[in-house]
């Protein structure tokens, strides 16, 4: 008998993104519920994440799992089948979640901030700030993926789909910006990254363009947010 799998989630939303990268990875045959998050938010939603009200929810067998990393956690322990999604060694496994939470810390909020700066001609300082982070990450990269082709090494991990899942809003605060971050020149490694990862097939097909996010900037300046 199959197993009931849905995911609640949106998709223009990163952390949506993260969990269906990880269950394509792992090959589970799922639904994908959009629900709403906005105004009145979706009735399946209050209830699965009754604290947060927030997207994702995992939901398997009827039962949620909240938050975006704390259900790629769920899903590498459930279906334990490679490909693994956290490194095997403890100390891989901590070093991930270092980058993972400086990532969140950092990366996502300068993004937005770059994205409505470049609607006002004041983009300067909050792309200076995200060339910055992603100088850090590219060191990171040179650590972690000990030369290969990820962060997780020979095959996408934990890290590659925390920051993964950023590339689409990165992507639009490039081109709102007219600056180019992820530039071959300056971090060649993370731009030679961000292609393999984005052409993956776990990936290809969920991970939002640069287009997409734009029109739905654009729609929220509107009063219409369609994310």
């Amino acid at each position: 008998m199959a197993e009931e799998v849905k995911l609640l989630g949106r998709r223009l939303s990163p952390f949506s993104t993260r969990v269906r990268i990880a269950l394509n990875l792992k090959e589970v045959a799922h639904e994908f519920v959009t629900v709403e998050i906005f105004g009145q938010k979706s009735e399946i939603l209050l209830k699965s994440n009754p604290v947060y009200k927030k997207i994702p929810v995992l939901l398997h067998h009827g039962n949620p799992i909240c938050e975006s990393m704390v259900i790629l956690h769920y899903i590498d322990d459930v279906w334990a089948r490679s490909p693994s999604i956290l490194p095997s060694h403890p100390y891989d496994r901590a070093i991930a979640r270092f980058w993972v939470t400086y990532i969140d810390d950092n990366l996502l909020n300068t993004i937005w901030g770059m994205i409505m700066a470049a609607s006002k001609g004041a983009a300067k300082e909050a792309t200076g700030r995200a060339a910055e982070i992603l100088q850090t990450l590219e060191e990171a990269f040179k650590q972690c993926s000990q030369g290969k082709n990820f962060f997780g090494g020979d095959a996408i991990g934990y890290l590659d789909i925390a920051l993964g899942s950023y590339l689409g809003p990165l992507k639009a605060g490039e081109k709102l910006s007219n600056m180019e971050l992820l530039d071959e020149k300056k971090v060649p490694l993370l731009a030679g990254w961000a292609e393999r990862f984005s052409k993956h097939d776990a990936v290809r097909e969920v991970l939002a363009g640069a287009e997409e996010y734009i029109e739905m900037i654009q729609s929220m300046a509107d009063g219409v947010p369609t994310v």
